[in-house]
Order: C-alpha cells, then structure tokens, then sequence
C-alpha cells in the first residue's frame, strides 16, 4: 500500500478550501499533488463514487483507560473505536491509574501507543496526582512528548496554583486544558440545576460552576498570556464570556461536545445513567448557545470527551453511577445531524471543526489533505442509515446514550499514514 489512488469522491478539505469531486493521492505516508501514468499503474485504486473524502479526524479530548482501567478501555481498543468513528489523530486524557503525572507514566502511554491503529497523543497531568495541590514536573512531562497539560476529570481549585501552573506552561509552550468546574458548587450534583431536576428529585449542578472557572480562566490568560482551552463547554453564560473574551483578543480556546449539541437535561427523565456526564447536560437554551457558539468561532472545535465505562459501573441508582459517555463510533452522524442538518451548516464546516480547527488547538500536524501532509484520511457515506449497537462497537465498553438509535453517515474507510487501518467495518 505504498500507493493510493481515492477516486471520484466529494472531496472535503477546508485547510485547502476544497470542496468537490475529485481524486487523493497517497505515496509513502504523505499525500502528494498528483500521480504519474506509471504510479497510478502501480497504485491501489479505491473508488470513492457516492463517498465524502476528507482528512482524518482529530479528537483532542478522550480517556482511554491506559494504565491502571484497562477492564474499561486499553489504547489499542480506544484506538479501534476512533478508526470506526474516522478519527486518525486523538489526544488521551491524563486521568489514569496512576495519573500521568511523572514523564515514566507517559513513556508507558507512548510504549502502547505505539501499537495503536491510530495516532495517539498524550496529555500530562497539571498537578501531581491531580489533586490539585503541588505543581507537576511540567519540563519533564514536556521533554517525554506530551501535547498539553490537564486535570481533566478534575478541575484545580486553587486559582493561585492556576496561576503558576499557567506560567510554566507557557514557558515550555504547552497549552492547559481545564475542566471547568467549582466543586464547592456541585457537591452531591448529579444533572443540570432547575425546573426538571427538581422534578425528578435529582440533585442539580448549577451551570454558574462552570461559568465561574471560565470567567477564572480567562482573567489569568489575559493575565500571563498563556494559552488555555476550556473543555466540553456546556452554558450559554460561559459561550458568552469566551465570545467576549476572544473579541477583546484573549489567548483562549474551547470546545464543544456532540451530546451537549444534541441532547438537553430532558433527556434524564428516564434515570438512565447512559446520559450522566459531566458537566450535565443543560437547557434547550444553552443547547442552542453551543451551536451558535460554533457557527460564529466562539467555540473552536468538536470534542468527544469519549469516557469508557463497563455496564457494572452504569448500572446503578443514577446518584452512585459514574458520569461519562463513550463517543468515538458515534461523532461524525450526530455532529452531521445536528449542524448540517438541523442547523443548516455546510458539510465542509463541520469537517473544519473536526479536522483542522481541533487541530490547530493544539498546533497538531494533522486534519489537512494538502500535499506533504501525513496521509490520514477519512471515507464517509453521508446519507446512509444505520442502527448503533454499542455490543457490536470497538470500545470495551458500552455506555452510550445512542444505543439502538438510528444514525445517518458513515465512516467506510479510515486511513493512517497512508495504510488502510479500517474498512467496510473491519480492520485491515
């Protein structure tokens, strides 16, 4: 497979502005401009008629599990589910057992990454163990290869801590990545805070916990000039402040997540723990702000916060089940429902929003078809319909909320430096 021709696909690039029905060619890991007479008689021709072909994806927001939770999800496994979802390039969560606090641990994650189907990307953790309480070796996490830095699963508290931690970030040119959260805010919280958790006897989780480390976050970036991207952003209010904040010319970014598109707190009625996360999900209203949020740039890019959990952990009484959703599989339909169809964005901007802008977040060489990039490449069917079955997914485990929904687009092919990893639903 050193040579691959994709032929006669709608061909979907936004870092080239191209759009429209065309060919790729792949040679030796990079896409090149064209082929000669003699390569394309030598190339594997993959006829891409009725298919949308556009850069691999890129998710810099999952958990796979690697070490320490690998009954929920390994690397490899992690790694099979974003390539059935056409994901080519993911950054992994720092939050495993033990955290990845120490540059060991990442030389464990890169050791098994290495056998990934994808590219897998490390993150490092902000503070030792995170608990918030003593900075980590940031230099040392840096030089073992990690992208950023982040807590994430938990939120650093101590707005002086930030602070410090934010300034050696910038020194070694990472990026932090923080969940947004106010724990003196959500103890106990199980959903959003309102009308419908009070009828459901639900402890509420107001979104002012986030709001209020949004508005924290952006105030020391203006401060030090650090560069800090908010996760899963879930409140309007919070769309707002970072509206506000981009405008006035801060050095912050932030992300969007496909269930906070698609789904609102009424979704709980059923006490189905498969739609607990964190942070909850919230009104129609900030639904709404989320995708206006990614329509004006507000927002920057999609992430999955894609968070594996056996059905032993999911099936309890909602309060004691844990929060998070696996997303991988599911992504690209639910992302193409909401925005492309229902919101009436352009096909091509939602790929910008799952290739090149997830991308730019953190300065990855990845999510473009121009000639010299790495060949990762994503085949889609954008109007087939299909019924998700998590049992018969990728990921370890099954807690999804679209469990037995049907779904429209596909992923047919998944492409990885220029070798066939995924297609027609197995691994090559």
């Amino acid at each position: 497979m050193s040579l691959l021709w994709i032929a006669n696909g709608r061909v979907v690039d936004p870092a080239t502005r191209r759009d429209g029905r065309g060919d790729v060619y792949l040679a030796y890991g990079r896409i090149v401009k064209h082929f000669s007479a003699a390569q394309k008689k030598a190339a594997r021709k993959i006829d891409a008629s009725g298919l949308v072909v556009c850069p691999g994806l890129v998710d810099i927001h999952v958990h796979f599990r690697e070490p320490g939770q690998t009954h929920k999800e390994t690397i490899l496994t992690g790694s099979q589910a974003a390539a059935a979802g056409g994901f080519t390039t993911v950054v992994c969560m720092p939050n495993t057992s033990p955290p990845a606090d120490n540059a060991g641990t990442i030389q464990l994650i890169n050791a098994a990454a290495a056998n990934a189907v994808v590219r897998v990307l490390p993150t490092g953790c902000i503070t030792v163990g995170q608990k918030g309480q003593q900075l980590a070796p940031h230099g040392s996490l840096k030089n073992a290869g990690v992208v950023a830095l982040t807590d994430d699963g938990v939120c650093v508290q101590s707005n002086e801590l930030m602070h410090r931690a934010v300034e050696y970030a910038r020194m070694f040119d990472l990026p932090v990545l923080d969940h947004c959260q106010d724990e003196s805010m959500t103890q106990g919280a199980v959903m959003n805070e309102g009308a419908v958790s009070t009828r459901l006897g639900l402890r509420g989780w107001p979104h002012a916990a986030e709001d209020v480390i949004v508005a924290r976050n952006i105030i020391l970036s203006s401060y030090s000039g650090a560069h800090i991207h908010m996760q899963h952003i879930s409140s309007a209010f919070s769309v707002e402040l970072v509206r506000r904040a981009k405008q006035d010319g801060v050095n912050v970014t932030a992300e969007a997540t496909p269930h906070h598109l698609a789904l609102t707190e009424e979704a709980l009625g059923g006490y189905d723990p498969n739609f607990k996360m964190n942070p909850p999900l919230r009104t129609e209203r900030d639904r709404r702000a989320i995708i206006g949020g990614l329509r004006d740039g507000t927002l920057d890019c999609i992430g999955t916060d894609h968070a594996p959990h056996t059905p032993d952990d999911k099936d309890r009484e909602f309060d004691f089940a844990p929060n998070g959703i696996i997303g991988l599989e599911t992504a690209l339909p639910v992302c193409l429902d909401v925005l492309m169809r229902r919101s009436r964005f352009t096909l091509a901007h939602v790929i910008d929003l799952m290739t090149r802008r997830a991308a730019g977040v953190l300065k990855l060489p990845a999510g473009t078809l121009a000639p010299g990039a790495n060949a990762d490449v994503c085949l889609f069917s954008p109007d087939e319909k299909w019924t998700y079955d998590p049992a018969k997914g990728f990921s370890k485990s099954r807690n999804s909320p679209w469990a037995g929904q049907q779904l429209t687009g596909r992923v047919k092919t998944t492409i990885v430096g220029g070798k066939i990893v995924y297609d027609g639903g197995r691994f090559v």
